[in-house]
């Protein structure tokens, strides 16, 4: 009897339920960004009922914290799922870089931005049209503009952005009233965006984009795989760390207003290494196991399971090792401390993309198409 439970313990998982513990997996997270925006959107309502020092600071520190739920999540991306499928909302939540003076003032042009031009009416149609419209840093929208609005531009060496709350209280900050609508706006977008998305993959629905993802077999497989590649080599390697490496631009960097750059590079590793590993540690402290892709993969391949599953890891501990503030981190020679510790996170991620294509075609999956950078 209990040789009997040791064997089914130890076998394999089947495709089947590795999809299905892939899609709870992928709902916890986005339960946790959800309700962590939503605690955003409270500090931030709060803030803009009584500006003040305390309470912008309250904001940020919101806006900070539900970043580390949302960059876990972008490992469910790049194959066509319903955060960005064609009607899919990512270009509304998460497009960068922003060109800051498309939504406000920036230094040298106090009136820049639809928030200075009284013309426009601040509202949520207005701002879905206007976002990406007539260039992709043209962001009206998502996370970074949240966080602009916040911090303001960046014009500090060793530190983020110093918006002054004063921006927000009326007869101090210049069209502060409509600062604060555009805020509250494009917040609850957000958050409107994140529900839509968390709703695709809510169980038990006869008709969202989990009961047809768990009914896909291999080729759902196949999409998990393509998302973990993707985001390892094309966006993460690639959009994200070698181009600001290269540039060595401040406007390259990803979460460039807040200087926490090197956070988003470590959760979006993290999340990379929860899907591979069906492993999540929620909100609430609780680790929520589900059936992986490297027990999958290792049941063909131990050996190239445990490479993956230890590449993977690497590369979290090199993203981890990344300092703040970015902008500061990428200057240098390629023999310099910065530039190193970047540079190996961008060969550790490149190496993991390798092996999560091996490990592909271990498994039988050879139609394995990355986005690159």
């Amino acid at each position: 009897m209990v040789l009997a439970i040791h064997n089914s313990v130890c076998a394999a998982p089947t495709p089947e339920s590795v999809v299905q513990g892939y899609s709870k997996l992928v709902y916890a997270n986005y339960a946790d960004s959800l309700n962590s925006a939503q605690q955003m959107q409270n500090a931030i309502n709060a803030f803009l009922a009584a500006p003040s020092q305390a309470g912008l600071d309250a904001a940020k520190k919101a806006w900070l914290n539900a970043r580390e739920y949302y960059g876990q999540t972008e490992a469910f991306r790049f194959y066509g799922g319903p955060i960005d499928d064609e009607n899919g909302p990512e270009g509304q939540i998460n497009a960068w870089p922003m060109d800051e003076s498309y939504v406000d003032y920036v230094q040298g042009n106090q009136k820049a931005g639809f928030i200075n031009n009284t013309q426009f009416n601040i509202n949520r149609e207005a701002l879905i049209a206007e976002n990406e419209r007539g260039g992709e840093e043209n962001i009206a929208t998502g996370w970074h503009a949240i966080e602009f609005l916040l911090w303001g531009q960046d014009l500090n060496t060793d530190g983020p952005g110093n918006r002054p709350y004063t921006d927000y209280v009326p007869g101090k900050g210049l069209n502060a009233e409509r600062r604060a609508a555009y805020l509250r706006e494009i917040t609850a977008l957000l958050i409107h965006d994140l529900n839509t998305v968390q709703s695709a993959w809510a169980p038990n629905e006869a008709d969202n984009f989990r009961a047809e993802f768990e009914q896909g077999g291999k080729e759902s497989i196949r999409k998990i795989l393509v998302g973990l590649g993707s985001l390892s080599r094309g966006e993460l390697a690639g959009e994200r760390l070698e181009v600001a490496l290269f540039s060595q631009d401040q406007e390259d960097e990803h979460s460039c207003f807040s200087d926490n750059t090197h956070r988003d590079a470590v959760t979006n590793a993290q999340g990379i290494l929860n899907v591979w590993t069906g492993t999540y540690k929620q909100a609430d402290g609780a680790v929520l196991k589900v059936p992986s892709l490297a027990e999958l993969v290792g049941a063909k391949s131990v050996d190239l399971a445990k490479r993956t599953t230890q590449q993977i890891q690497n590369s979290v501990n090199a993203a981890s090792a990344i300092q703040a503030p970015f902008d500061r981190e990428i200057i240098g020679g390629s023999n310099a401390a910065g530039p190193k510790r970047v540079k190996a996170t961008i060969d550790s991620l490149v190496e993991q993309s390798v092996l999560l294509v091996e490990s592909a075609s271990a498994i039988g999956i050879t139609r394995l198409t990355l986005t690159l950078p």
